[in-house]
């Protein structure tokens, strides 16, 4: 399969190690390719349509687009929003430089992460010269055009790369945590579908969209014509169900980002109108998904455990205005709090923990929350 021209990766701006990470991970799918393309085939029949594989493939490197979600407000270590920090460097920095998660903080020598980012990548960033700048940043592969993003547990808004980045990401089927068996890249994505078709067709899911065979999602990505993320539209709600990427190399607001899509919640705070100004200056769009809320009577008991609507309650109480709904600001004002007063929080526990319960109170809020009100 050839690579469009705008999906290749210009070599001069990678370092040594990210390029043996990209090689690395594309000899491993080199390696897969003819087992994927005979599970391909095999889904391809079943499914009626008279698509070729080589259909599917050109159609995942012409319109799929990469995301990166995120959550403007939580705090750095320096004492700066996400949203400051991306407004003052102009690059989007991965957990090795920021010292935050919205998922596991493992990013460190020696680390879960470290040791998980040897296996995938053959050992690539290993070596005693590797900075922290040069590790790779987290994303997903956004192949049903979510407009909540490839990966809504991550953060509640997100960047929407340009498609020439896909050139230079690597990708997995599951969350790279997991020790994920099926690698690809843009021009050997063919494990990666390979997997993604087995699943849907195992669970009736796919990328978080219930209800959906393999038939349906072969002719969702074929057919594909103008992309919806910019668009209102349900959301994925992809918490667990998604292509995750890894871009290798500096990731530029100026020349990587193609949108900019958040939670109707930053409207009109501080966070929103960083975001809008990191919007203007570069020249694309900031776009509003349709939002998560919920009424803070209404946070599910079971879904993330019996701590997360008690603390629901005491944000809510804490950081609400009257009426106001549970929705991403609010977790991020009381996240805010977390990290800037500690004591406040002390009958709670450690504060890793109340920072992983709002975390989950967040997941809450993608599992069952509605569209923003306004």
């Amino acid at each position: 399969m050839s690579i469009p021209r705008a999906a290749q990766a210009d070599p001069r701006a990678l370092t040594a190690a990210q390029t043996a990470a990209l090689r690395h991970v594309r000899q491993v799918a080199l390696r897969d390719r003819p087992t994927a393309l005979a599970v391909i085939a095999r889904h391809l029949a079943g499914s009626g349509a008279a698509y070729r594989p080589e259909d599917v493939t050109a159609a995942i490197a012409a319109h799929g687009r990469l995301t990166l979600n995120f959550h403007p407000d939580r705090l750095l270590r320096d004492g700066r929003t996400v949203a400051t920090a991306l407004d003052e460097e102009d690059v989007y920095r991965s957990q090795f430089e920021t010292g935050i998660s919205n998922g596991g903080l493992t990013a460190f020598p020696g680390g879960d992460r470290d040791r998980w980012e040897e296996t995938l990548f053959g050992g690539a960033y290993q070596s005693g010269d590797v900075l922290p700048a040069d590790r790779p940043k987290y994303g997903g592969l956004n192949l049903l055009d979510h407009p909540d993003g490839a990966c809504p547990r991550f953060g509640s808004c997100h960047l929407r790369l340009r498609p020439e980045v896909l050139g230079r990401a690597t990708l997995c089927f599951g969350d790279s945590h997991l020790g994920p068996k099926d690698l690809g890249t843009v021009d050997v994505v063919e494990p990666v579908l390979a997997a993604l078709l087995e699943a849907t067709a195992g669970t009736g899911v796919s990328l978080g969209v219930a209800g959906m065979d393999t038939a349906a999602l072969l002719r969702t990505l074929v057919r594909r014509r103008e992309r919806e993320s910019a668009r209102p539209g349900a959301p994925g709600r992809a918490l667990d169900d998604y292509v995750e990427a890894q871009i290798h190399g500096e990731l530029s607001l100026a020349r990587d980002v193609e949108a900019l899509v958040a939670d109707p919640s930053f409207r009109d705070t501080d966070a929103g109108r960083t975001l809008a100004g990191i919007a203007r200056r570069h020249g694309f769009p900031l776009l509003w998904h349709t939002g998560f809320e919920l009424p803070v009577d209404g946070i599910d008991p079971d879904f993330r455990g019996p701590a997360i609507p008690p603390l629901a309650a005491r944000v809510h109480a804490e950081f609400a205005q009257p009426g106001e709904p549970v929705h991403a600001a609010l977790i991020g004002r009381a996240a805010a709090s977390v990290v800037a007063e500690p004591r406040r929080w002390a009958d709670r526990g450690p504060t890793e923990v109340t920072l992983q319960h709002l975390k989950q109170l967040w997941h809450v809020l993608v599992r069952f929350g509605t569209p923003a009100s306004r």
